[in-house]
C-alpha cells in the first residue's frame, strides 16, 4: 500500500538564512544588518539569528568561502586555503603583494586619512606620488574632497575594499601604533608634526 505524500514545511529561519546567503552572493560590497532587513523584509533580530547559522555554515577550515563580518556589514571572502588559486583565477592587483612604499603610504592614509601626498611625503621622507596611485588602481584608497590651502591639493582616504582586504569591521580594530613592533617613536613624531601644522 502507498503512504501518502507529506508535505515538508521548511524551518523558517533556515529558509531566512538561505535568502540572506543569495543577498550577500549577488552583493559587490558587505552588506550591513540594516540592508540585509530591509532587503529580506525581515525582523532585525530574526536577521541576525540567520546570520549566524551562516557565520557556522561558512567559517574558516569548513568552507571554501568564509562569511565575515568585515568593513561594516556582512561578505564572502575565499577560505584562506583557497585564496591563492582564487588569485591565480583572477590575478586582481589588490591580491598581489605591496611594495615596502605602498605599505607604508597605505598605513599612513588608514591612521592619519584623509591626508594629501606632500604630507605623505613628509612622513615618509620620499616623494609618495607613485605610491598613492598604485594604491588608488588597486582600490584601497580613493579621493576625499581638496585641501584648503593654495593649490588644493587632493587629500586620500582608505575605501571599504582596504577593510575587506585587511578583514577590518571598520578602520577602529587598526593595531594602536604602540601595539606595533618595532621603533615607532619616529613615525609618530612625523604624525604628530603633520597634524600640528594642519590644525595651525
Amino acid at each position: 500500500m502507498e503512504r501518502p505524500l507529506r508535505l515538508v514545511t521548511a524551518n523558517p529561519l533556515d529558509q531566512l538564512a538561505r535568502t540572506l546567503e543569495a543577498l550577500l552572493v549577488v552583493a559587490s560590497a558587505p552588506l550591513p544588518v540594516e540592508e540585509l532587513t530591509a532587503a529580506a523584509d525581515d525582523e532585525r533580530e530574526r536577521i541576525e539569528l540567520a546570520l549566524g547559522l551562516l557565520a557556522e555554515r561558512y567559517h574558516e577550515g569548513r568552507s571554501g568561502i568564509v562569511l565575515e563580518a568585515v568593513a561594516g556589514g556582512w561578505a564572502f571572502r575565499a577560505s584562506r586555503e583557497a585564496s591563492e588559486a582564487c588569485g591565480r583565477l583572477f590575478e586582481r592587483p589588490v591580491q598581489r603583494g605591496l611594495s615596502q612604499a605602498a605599505l607604508e603610504t597605505l598605513a599612513i592614509v588608514a591612521y592619519l586619512g584623509p591626508c594629501t601626498r606632500p604630507e605623505i611625503a613628509r612622513i615618509r621622507g620620499v616623494a609618495a606620488d607613485s605610491a598613492v596611485a598604485g594604491l588608488v588602481e588597486r582600490g584601497l584608497i580613493t579621493e576625499s574632497g581638496r585641501d584648503d590651502g593654495t593649490g588644493g591639493a587632493v587629500r586620500y582616504r582608505t575605501t571599504p575594499m582596504f577593510e575587506r582586504v585587511f578583514g577590518l569591521e571598520s578602520l577602529s580594530q587598526l593595531p594602536r601604533l604602540d601595539d606595533l613592533p618595532g621603533d615607532v617613536d619616529d613615525l609618530r613624531e612625523r604624525l604628530h608634526a603633520v597634524a600640528e601644522q594642519r590644525s595651525a
